[in-house]
């Protein structure tokens, strides 16, 4: 099918990369030349693992083309997706001009029956002010139909989630656009649920909060851990087993940042309040995680005392592994905590410095794992890349000014730790 994905960031990329290798003829729409031209050269502008060499594979086949023009891709294609940023507001809503500006233009250069298709994260009734904007703005009058398909790309592995989905979300307001969208899916061989549009809108706000809740839950529960000497990992794991809880999100750390979970979790209290709900268990979700970083932060100034002229060295920059993504990352959250302390920082991240550098001043970005703790009074893991788990640890023992790690994503074994000869302080553990 030819399809049209207007938006390359995360969701936008990876969803046109992996409807062109399974065979559709797929445009992929930005206002930004300069990324364009990195895409067009077969280039990506993000790290993904796995989605640069399907770019340029696809990009070479001819089965992907990258654009401009949101005028080009509504006239090559029957479906086109709005895969747009959706940031939050101060208040915590969500703002949705983009959706709305892409919207009109998809309004002024449709000439025939589309199918419009919002992928964003999006507000319950959104598709309804989708559909009268495009009515609002088109030239002459034109059938279209406007679906709600969310995506569950979680990054680092979003092309793995693309491409063996667990289900397909649909959500119509007729039946006329539903067979295109099983036709898109087919390749993908995973359960198509039909709903309304609301249900559909719903549906991946509703998912989001879930697991961020299951996130503050077993940090709530590392306290207690903490608290009575018991073992958060083992908690989790004699839990994860009944298949009512399942184990996934079940981690203790430093508490869930990136561009979704903060930002959905806020969008959906917020939409709960405009209809009239105060939704109260998502907001505590959002303060045990904020007390969550508080807590660690707190692990370091007990033990070091003071953190001014203190050198401490930080392992992970990215919100999470396999990613270079550094949107509310709690690694940069922390960096910035202890800046403010007095402390100067060694940081190292295996793919996210660069970015990273936009954001962390007066820090030494070091380029080896194993040089961060050199001169250090303490090292942190911030960031659970599995590449930390192969730290050179006697090095590291006699690299620190103290041979103190505080970790917050619970790599390392404490006894293990204790063997070697380290002050190891971890999360309910």
């Amino acid at each position: 099918m030819k399809l049209t994905i207007i938006g390359t960031g995360y969701v936008g990329l990876v969803t046109g990369t992996c409807f062109a290798e399974v065979g559709h003829q797929v445009v992929c729409v930005d206002n930004d030349p300069a990324k364009i031209k990195v895409l067009q050269a077969g280039g990506i502008p993000i790290f993904e693992p796995g989605l640069e060499e399907l770019v340029r594979k696809n990009t070479q086949a001819g089965r992907l083309s990258f654009t401009v023009s949101t005028a080009e891709g509504v006239r090559q294609s029957d479906v086109i997706f709005i895969a747009v940023p959706t940031p939050p507001l101060p208040d915590g809503s969500v703002d949705l001009s983009f959706i709305e500006k892409v919207a009109r233009e998809i309004a002024a250069s449709m000439a025939s029956y589309k199918v419009i298709v919002d992928k964003s994260t999006v507000p319950v009734k959104t598709g309804d002010q989708v559909a009268e904007t495009i009515k609002r703005y088109c030239k002459t009058p034109v059938d279209f139909d406007v679906v709600s398909n969310p995506e569950f790309l979680r990054e680092g592995f979003a092309v793995e989630d693309l491409m063996r989905p667990d289900r397909i979300v649909v959500g119509v307001r007729s039946q006329r656009p539903v067979q295109a969208m099983k036709e898109i899916y087919k390749p993908f061989n995973a359960p198509v649920i039909v709903t309304d549009i609301n249900s559909a809108e719903l549906i991946k706000h509703a998912s989001n909060s879930f697991l961020a809740l299951k996130i503050s839950y077993i940090n709530a529960i590392s306290v207690m851990c903490e608290a009575t000497g018991a073992n958060v990992q083992e908690v989790a794991a004699g839990m994860g087993m009944d298949v009512r809880i399942g184990r996934r999100f079940l981690d203790a750390s430093l508490g869930f940042g990136g561009s979704c979970f903060p930002k959905d979790l806020s969008a959906f209290i917020k939409i709960a309040e405009q209809v009239g709900y105060d939704f109260k268990l998502l907001k505590e979700v959002q303060n045990i995680n904020s007390r969550q970083m508080e807590r660690f932060v707190k692990k370091i100034v007990d033990t070091l005392w003071v953190l001014k002229e203190k050198k401490i060295g930080v392992l992970g920059l990215a919100f999470k592994q396999n990613t270079d993504d550094i949107r509310s990352s709690p690694a940069i959250d922390l960096c910035h905590r202890l800046q403010k302390e007095g402390a100067t920082l060694r940081v190292h991240d295996p793919k996210a410095m660069d970015k990273a550098r936009a954001v962390l001043k007066e820090v030494t970005f070091v380029e080896d794992m194993n040089e961060v703790a050199d001169g250090c009074d303490a090292l942190v893991v911030a960031t659970e890349w599995g590449e930390f788990k192969k730290l050179d640890l006697a090095r590291a023992r006699q690299a620190l000014s103290h041979p103190i790690i505080f970790d917050g994503r619970n790599l390392f074994d404490p006894a293990e730790m204790k063997r070697l000869g380290f002050i190891y302080k971890s999360i309910g553990r």
